[in-house]
């Protein structure tokens, strides 16, 4: 049986360098929380509930707390988690006034016969689980507003979001997060989840609360979270496309390398994935500039930001 490991993601964009930090610092907080639930006997479904938690309380994300608002001046949350020993997934998207949304995801997988509830119905349900409300102004901070007003005067503010490096930036943003986890029965879980892009459309939904877009597990193969370009990470499926790399005998880094880089060629999309296959192999891979990740495996943390660069310390303890 592999050991039990997790890797998370905080979004794979033009990171600012005044974010470096609080992203690095947010990913092996949430890596370290997963982690412990791991070490407690937990399951990965558990773990990466966990770990996403605590980034949509992370005010450097837009997951949550720190989303950003779409062109009406509103937020609108994706959230996902799929169970790679079932393949049972629960989503929502276009939810409002929730602060942890993948919570809200895993009621819809364990609580309903569907997979994915939408806006108004989406509330409603989490009003019947008891998930509680939080006001607007708790979620949105001052500098999520002032990106607002700034990409309120772009006409397309997603080719500034999401680029490759070989591209120039044209206007900074947040993006989503998501973590993987394999448990110590072998199982695997992922989750995803965003608050979208600036200035979207008004019920535009993304790829995060997309079944092999957004996420994918199974433990015959891998688990996978996405992030970057919505819109061209569902065109590829890009999640699925990992584990059929997988599948085909290609290493957890390959398939993730593979896969990104059919979508930047077939639809000129860029983004990041995170992978966990189920002989435990972690990989993480991204064509953005940069992508905060942190992981947990063979008793140390791996975690970066930028390309080429990454970073390992010893597991002295995990969060409380």
């Amino acid at each position: 049986m592999p050991e039990t490991a997790i890797i998370v993601h905080g979004g794979a964009w033009k990171i600012p360098e005044e974010l470096t930090t609080r992203s690095v610092d947010g990913v092996k907080r949430a890596a370290r929380t997963g982690y412990k639930v791991l070490l407690g006997g937990g399951t990965a479904l558990d773990a990466v509930v966990a770990a996403v938690s605590v980034l949509e309380d992370d005010t450097a994300f837009d997951a949550g707390h720190g989303a950003v608002l779409n062109k009406k001046g509103e937020i609108e949350l994706d959230a996902i988690i799929v169970n790679g020993k079932t393949l049972e997934s629960g989503a929502v998207c276009c939810v409002q006034d929730i602060a942890n949304p993948v919570q809200l995801a895993r009621h819809v997988m364990e609580k309903t016969n569907h997979c994915l509830l939408a806006g108004q119905g989406a509330n409603d349900f989490a009003q019947e689980m008891g998930v509680p409300r939080v006001s607007p102004e708790e979620l949105v901070t001052p500098e999520a507003r002032a990106e607002w007003e700034r990409f309120t005067k772009y006409t397309s503010a997603v080719k500034g979001l999401f680029y490759t490096r070989s591209e120039p930036p044209k206007i900074p943003g947040c993006d989503t997060v998501g973590a993987v986890a394999l448990d110590t029965d072998g199982n695997l879980a992922s989750a995803t989840s965003t608050g979208g892009i600036t200035a979207k459309r008004a019920g535009r939904v993304g790829d995060t609360p997309v079944i092999g877009a957004g996420a994918y597990a199974d433990n015959d193969v891998c688990a996978a979270s996405s992030t970057g370009h919505g819109e061209s990470i569902m065109k590829v499926c890009l999640t699925r496309r990992v584990g059929e790399k997988v599948e085909t005998g290609c290493s957890a880094k390959e398939a993730a390398d593979q896969a990104l880089d059919f979508m930047k060629k077939k639809v000129g999309g860029a983004g990041g994935v995170i992978v966990i296959s189920k002989t435990g192999q972690v990989a993480h891979s991204f064509t953005s500039e940069r992508m905060a990740w942190a992981d947990i495996h063979e008793g140390k943390i791996h975690y970066g930001i930028d390309p080429h660069q990454e970073y390992e310390d010893e597991i002295v303890e995990v969060e409380k």
